[in-house]
């Protein structure tokens, strides 16, 4: 949320430009390499942090404004509860119905008479206070505002009654101007966009926080249809009650997220978010797209979810001492968040196994650009591989097993370069167009990457074979890539992370 003064504000008033974070000192902009800011100790949850787990784990949901109309936010939410698999009761909230999707309706949260661990809240802006203090009274501990209409068009006074009613009972509120939140384990979805026009993923390790609705749905819907597997998606709008440092601190104490990737566009309190996420990275990976860089897009991002971007250059510099990793663009997100699903490493020794030739030189520039090292192979590896390949290939890395290599090539070269100890992770390029390449590279890959000697990596280009059997690979964990340039990429800043996090504090 927008850092105000703590005086009444007119609706139409602007907040002073503020980057969120303390003045910068000079160790910002070092030329040097920056040292890791060490968190002062564990962060500990206040009651509204610790009571979402009632977003997340709730036996009971109310959605307040279900609708009988299905082109409207609150029946596609109740249907997507519904239709979606979750488990638990359901009560749909609408003062004009008696039935909503055949589930009995009530005209308010007090009439309800039920326990309800959570409160979805879809109505006009102007209602959404008395629906939160409904809530309240009803001693529910959670709230996911979807409602949009405060601060980002100025609306400040709706905003602040939200904030007093939730911190008064220690309500947790994602929101408002969100677009919901998803659990894959146990189907808790309030996200607003109907099943089959958003796909949803699997249960995974990867958490995603987004400020907005519309990027969070883009990643989340890539990961469905890459089968990519999501612990938590949390869209959290104008962050309000919870905000961006609170969602951090939540996920670090979560088990079922092993890394977080998060799109924002401001943060509440710098000091505050510099302190969680240093926090944070010394147990799991923490990946930043960081929004509204340029003039342009901090102007964008104010009338979006009411945020002040505040100066690229001081984030960057704080994200870099806190050990976070920046992702520059959407397509480098998400390939960061696979890039973790892969055993961690601490050496830059990197091996090229292609099946063309191309592809091994383009890696090769990539490993050089991204100031890795090209394996060398022990001269036990390359007499072994001389008994493996063709006349015309020759035992180097990139090791190109040409075009008419099958998989049983494949496996023989995987086994030489998970004993070899110059060989630190391995990127494997299969070009599936080939007439000698079969569906079985999969379980062969697979198996390679599950023996959890080395990590493996795959970079497989073309079309919807490609794009098929990329599927099969990322749904067994391991993480596939378009090109060896973001294959690379994303190794480059795994291992960055990786010796981050084993650096002694």
């Amino acid at each position: 949320m927008v850092k105000r003064k703590k005086t009444k504000s007119r609706p139409t008033q602007k907040p002073k430009k503020n980057s969120g974070f303390p003045n910068p000192k000079p160790v910002f902009f070092a030329k040097k390499p920056l040292s890791p800011i060490h968190a002062e100790g564990e962060i500990k949850l206040r009651k509204q942090v610790q009571n979402l787990s009632y977003v997340f784990n709730p036996s009971s949901i109310a959605i307040v404004g279900a609708s009988r109309n299905p082109s409207k936010i609150g029946n596609a939410i109740l249907r997507n509860l519904i239709h979606g698999g979750y488990s638990g009761q359901i009560y749909p909230i609408n003062p004009n119905a008696d039935i909503v999707e055949n589930l009995r309706a009530y005209p308010s949260l007090s009439q309800v008479g039920k326990k309800i661990d959570c409160a979805i809240i879809c109505i006009h802006a102007k209602d959404v206070p008395h629906a939160l203090q409904q809530a309240a009274g009803a001693k529910i501990p959670s709230a996911v505002i979807i409602s949009g209409g405060f601060a980002e068009i100025g609306n400040v006074h709706g905003e602040m009654q939200i904030k007093q009613i939730a911190n008064k009972h220690d309500m947790a509120v994602i929101g408002p101007n969100c677009m919901g939140v998803l659990n894959p384990q146990n189907k808790v979805d309030s996200v607003f966009l109907p099943l089959h026009k958003m796909g949803r993923p699997g249960a995974g390790s990867i958490s995603f926080i987004s400020q907005s609705g519309a990027v969070g749905g883009c990643i989340v819907d890539l990961a469905g249809a890459q089968r990519v597997g999501m612990a938590k998606f949390i869209s959290y709008g104008n962050g309000t009650v919870i905000n961006e440092t609170d969602l951090l601190s939540y996920l670090m104490h979560d088990e079922k997220t092993k890394s977080i990737i998060s799109y924002i566009e401001g943060v509440n309190n710098g000091r505050e978010f510099m302190h969680a996420a240093s926090s944070l990275t010394r147990k799991k990976p923490l990946v930043v797209l960081k929004a509204g860089k340029t003039s342009a897009g901090s102007q964008a991002a104010r009338s979006h979810t009411a945020s002040l971007s505040g100066s690229a250059e001081v984030f960057s510099a704080a994200m870099e001492q806190c050990g976070a990793i920046q992702a520059q663009n959407l397509e480098e997100l998400f390939d960061l968040a696979k890039i973790f699903e892969i055993p961690a490493f601490l050496g830059s020794k990197i091996a090229v196994l292609t099946n063309g030739g191309g592809n091994g030189v383009l890696a090769a520039d990539a490993i050089e650009r991204e100031h890795l090292r090209p394996s060398i192979f022990s001269a036990k590896t390359i007499k072994q591989l001389k008994k493996i390949l063709p006349p015309t290939a020759h035992a180097l890395n990139p090791l190109d097993i040409i075009g008419d290599a099958d998989s049983a090539r494949y496996e023989a070269c995987l086994q030489l370069l998970l004993e070899d100890e110059n060989v630190d992770a391995i990127v494997a390029i299969a070009l599936m167009q080939t007439a000698s390449l079969d569906s079985s590279i999969v379980n062969v890959i697979a198996r390679a990457a599950h023996s959890g000697k080395k990590p493996i990596i795959v970079v497989s280009t073309g079309g919807e074979y490609t794009q098929l059997h990329k599927k099969i690979l990322d749904d067994y964990g391991v993480p596939t890539f378009d090109s060896p340039s973001s294959a690379i990429s994303a190794l480059a800043k795994a291992l960055k992370y990786n010796i981050y996090k084993h650096t002694k504090p």
